[in-house]
């Protein structure tokens, strides 16, 4: 009787922590980084309780996208520096010889730097490559992808792997990317579960209408 209770009990916290997942998640989607700064500075065990159910959720796909992008990166020199905007635990800083600037807005690691992607402690032009992993979210997408742009040096690569769903009209992101300074080099679309497109900077970003 008591493993009956133990296992319901246990199904039970899987159902109130997608639930809560999925509550959190809609908030991050629909509000701004800064919104998304002022949840997690008022309750950072929401961020953990948000990064478990991600993990959850990530590891029923046959591939992780930070795996590929942990690929593409030891395919080219290690002397390039990344920046990897919305890091979670560091999975790619620590797959590789680069240097990575890890930035979130909760540490869960030792290298995060906490701040909002909006605004990262970085000087201008001053690394190669700069990667959303699951992290393009919240309702300043223009303002967080014009930091990239900040950031990167010119023909400098941006590197988006997000979930395929939140993908209505690829052709016009890839337009809207244009406008924010970036070349697109390559995608795949291949993958039911998200979408890994390839950028690279062509120039500063331009001033929305």
């Amino acid at each position: 009787r008591s493993g009956r209770s133990a296992a319901l009990r246990a199904r039970m916290e899987e159902r109130l922590l997608g639930a809560r997942f999925r509550y959190l998640n809609q908030q991050l989607y629909t509000g701004s980084s800064q919104d998304a700064a002022r949840l997690f500075r008022a309750d950072p065990a929401a961020f953990h309780l948000y990064h478990r159910g991600f993990e959850r959720q990530v590891r029923r796909w046959p591939e992780r996208p930070v795996q590929r992008i942990v690929r593409y990166l030891r395919r080219r020199p290690a002397s390039l520096v990344v920046a990897d905007f919305g890091c979670g635990d560091c999975t790619l800083a620590a797959s590789v010889k680069n240097q990575v600037h890890c930035f979130d807005l909760v540490p869960l690691s030792p290298r995060v730097t906490i701040c909002d992607m909006a605004k990262v402690p970085l000087a201008a032009e001053s690394v190669d490559v700069a990667v959303f992993c699951l992290a393009l979210m919240g309702t300043n997408l223009q303002e967080i992808l014009g930091e990239a742009n900040r950031v990167l040096r010119l023909g400098g690569t941006l590197l988006v792997a997000e979930v395929a769903s939140r993908f209505e009209d690829t052709r016009a992101f890839l337009k809207a990317m244009t406008q924010l300074g970036f070349r697109s080099v390559s995608k795949d679309l291949s993958s039911s579960y998200f979408y890994l497109l390839e950028f690279a900077k062509t120039g500063p970003a331009r001033p929305g209408p």
